[in-house]
C-alpha cells in the first residue's frame, strides 16, 4: 500500500519539519541578540534561500545517478553540519558562508536539499489517484511538526532567564537540535532500501522541459512575493512594530501551523471537484489579501488575527501544486522537475528578504507584507491563464 511505502519520507520529514520550526522562529531573535542590523539578518537571510537555491538545482540535474537514498543521507549530513556551524559562529561574515552553504531553513517550509528526491520517489511509490492525498499527509505532518518547533522556540529565552545565562548562547546552542534531527532522519530513510525500483535511473528534462521552465517562471513570481513574508521575517515584523513577546510569537506560530495543516487535508478533496489549478487559485488568492491587511491594520490584535486567516488557506496550494508538477512530467523527469520548479522557492525568494531588512531598517510598518502579498496575488492570476490540464 502506498501507505506503508510512503511512511519512511513522511515521518523523516515531520523530523525535519520540527527543527525548521524551531530554527525559523529563533533564528531573528537570535541574531538580534547578537547584535546584527535589521539589513544584516535579512542578507543573512537571503543567503540561505540562495545557497538551498543552487544546492537544491544542483543535486536536481546532477545527482540523478545517485540512489534516492544516497541523496537523503548526504543531505541529513549537511544538515548536521549546518546545526554546527550555527551552534559555534558567531562573527557575521562565517556565518554568512554557512548559511549560504548549510540547510538552515528561515521559512518552516522546505527549501532544501530534501525536496526534490522526497517529491520524485513519493510520485514513484504513488499511483495518480493516490497522489495528491499522499503528498497531503506528506505536507501536514510536517506542517504539525514545524508547528511544534515554533512552539517550543521561546524555550531557550526561558531557560536562560531563569538560570541568569546569556540569552544568545542558550539560543545558539539551540541550533544543535538540527544535529539531533538530521540523525534521527537518517535512520529513518533508511527504510527506503526495500524499495528497489527507486534504484532505476533517472534523467533531466527531456520532453516537458517547456511546461516546467513555464511554471517554474510563474513559482519564481509566487516565491519572491513570498520572500517578504517569510517566518522569520514576520517575527522581525510583530516585534518591531507591535513588540510582540517570544511567547506570543511561539504560540501565533504554532497555530498558523495547525490551520495550516487541516487546511492541507481539505484541499485534495476540493481539486477531485474543481481541478488542481483552480484549487490553487481559489485558496492561494485570498490568503494573500490577509497578509496585505496584516501589513495595514495598525494594532497587534488585528494583525495576528489575518495572519491566522492567511494561514488557514496559503498552503492548501501545496499538495496540489506538487501532484500537478509530477502530473505534467515523464516518470523519469520527476527528479529534475521537482528540482527546477522548487528552486524557485529559494530563488526567486533569496533577494526579498534582504529588500524585506532594508524597509525594516527604515520603517516598522508592513510594506514589506504589502509587496509580497500584490506579487503572490499577480502569480494567482497569471495561473489561472495558463492552459494546463484542469482536471
Amino acid at each position: 500500500m502506498a501507505r506503508s511505502r510512503t511512511r519512511p519520507l513522511v515521518v523523516a520529514r515531520a523530523i525535519r519539519g520540527f527543527a525548521d520550526g524551531f530554527a525559523a522562529v529563533l533564528l531573528a531573535r537570535y541574531l538580534q541578540n547578537l547584535g546584527f542590523s535589521n539589513t544584516q539578518i535579512g542578507v543573512l537571510i537571503t543567503a540561505t534561500l540562495l545557497g538551498s537555491a543552487g544546492l537544491t538545482l544542483w543535486a536536481g540535474l546532477r545527482l540523478n545517478k545517485w540512489t534516492a537514498q544516497k541523496v537523503l543521507l548526504a543531505s541529513c549530513g549537511l544538515m548536521a553540519l549546518t546545526g554546527v556551524g550555527f551552534s559555534t559562529i558567531t562573527r557575521y561574515a562565517p556565518l554568512l558562508i554557512v548559511a549560504f552553504v548549510g540547510t538552515m531553513n528561515p521559512s518552516g517550509g522546505d527549501v532544501s536539499l530534501f525536496l526534490p528526491t522526497e517529491q520524485a520517489v513519493m510520485a514513484d511509490l504513488t499511483t495518480r489517484e493516490e497522489r495528491p492525498h499522499r503528498f497531503a499527509l506528506y505536507n501536514v505532518m510536517a506542517t504539525f511538526a514545524v508547528a511544534a518547533g515554533a512552539l517550543v522556540s521561546p524555550l531557550p529565552d526561558r531557560v536562560a532567564n531563569a538560570h541568569g545565562w546569556e540569552v544568545a548562547t542558550v539560543e545558539r546552542l539551540s541550533f544543535l537540535l538540527y544535529v539531533v534531527a538530521a540523525a534521527l532522519a537518517a535512520l529513518v530513510y533508511r527504510g527506503l532500501r526495500s524499495h528497489a525500483h527507486l534504484e532505476a535511473p533517472r534523467h533531466g528534462l527531456h520532453k516537458s522541459k517547456r511546461v516546467v521552465y513555464r511554471l517554474s517562471a510563474l513559482f519564481t513570481i509566487d516565491s519572491a512575493g513570498g520572500g517578504f513574508a517569510l517566518t522569520s521575517l514576520l517575527v522581525l515584523y510583530l516585534d518591531l512594530r507591535f513588540d510582540l513577546s517570544p511567547g506570543a510569537m511561539g504560540a501565533l506560530f504554532a497555530a498558523a501551523g495547525v490551520l495550516t495543516a487541516f487546511s492541507q487535508f481539505i484541499s485534495p478533496r476540493i481539486a477531485s471537484r474543481i481541478g488542481l489549478v483552480r484549487t490553487m487559485v481559489f485558496t492561494h488568492l485570498p490568503a494573500n489579501i490577509f497578509l496585505i491587511l496584516a501589513g495595514i491594520v495598525p494594532n497587534a490584535g488585528t494583525a495576528i488575527t489575518f495572519l491566522l486567516l492567511r494561514a488557514a488557506l496559503s498552503q492548501m496550494d501545496v499538495p496540489v501544486r506538487q501532484a500537478l508538477v509530477m502530473r505534467e512530467v515523464e516518470p523519469d523527469e520527476r527528479a529534475a522537475a521537482a528540482s527546477v520548479t522548487n528552486v524557485p522557492r529559494s530563488l526567486g525568494g533569496a533577494l526579498t528578504p534582504a529588500i524585506a531588512g532594508v524597509m525594516f531598517q527604515h520603517s516598522t510598518f508592513g510594506w514589506p507584507l504589502i509587496v509580497g502579498g500584490v506579487m503572490k496575488a499577480t502569480y494567482d492570476l497569471l495561473l489561472l491563464r495558463e492552459p494546463l490540464d484542469r482536471a
